[in-house]
């Protein structure tokens, strides 16, 4: 079995794009992580979704517990208003993770075995195609792969 068999189309946004509609994407879809390109369609960044959190939080709150305990819930800025002034780059965490990928020949264990040594749930499947810059196909998510090894209910 290779990526190709694992492989499902999988919802990207552009690093120019809104981070307003990325995040309802992520919603939406319940998706483990947002797929993130580049201008040239490449893949650029794979987000986890608690990842995305942090920066919908005051600043306070990510340093001080305690401060994060007594704060109330009810004060917090509508999340979705601060993400409209932002782009998907602006968003994103400083220490974006670039996917791993692979093409549609690779094998379930290597496959597996990135997901592993990347703490990513997901590996983006790209297609070459001679000289050109491959194009990305799809992805193959922790969840697909977990049916793989350990089989589906």
């Amino acid at each position: 079995m290779s990526a190709r068999d694992l492989a499902e189309p999988y919802p990207c946004v552009g690093v120019d794009d809104d981070a307003r509609g990325a995040a309802c994407l992520l919603v939406e879809r319940r998706l483990p992580a947002l797929l993130v390109v580049d201008r040239a369609g490449w893949p650029y960044a794979a987000v986890a979704g608690p990842q995305l959190i942090g920066p919908l939080l005051p600043a306070e709150a990510l340093t001080d517990p305690e401060y994060a305990a007594g704060f109330d819930d009810r004060v917090l800025d509508d999340p979705l208003e601060r993400l409209a002034r932002l782009t998907v780059a602006q968003w994103l965490p400083r220490h974006r993770v670039r996917p791993p990928a692979v093409t549609l020949e690779a094998r379930v264990t290597h496959v597996a075995a990135l997901m592993a040594r990347t703490h990513t749930p997901l590996v983006a499947v790209v297609e070459r195609h001679g000289d050109r810059r491959p194009r990305l196909v799809g992805a193959d998510t922790a969840a697909r792969m977990s049916e793989r090894l350990v089989g589906g209910t």
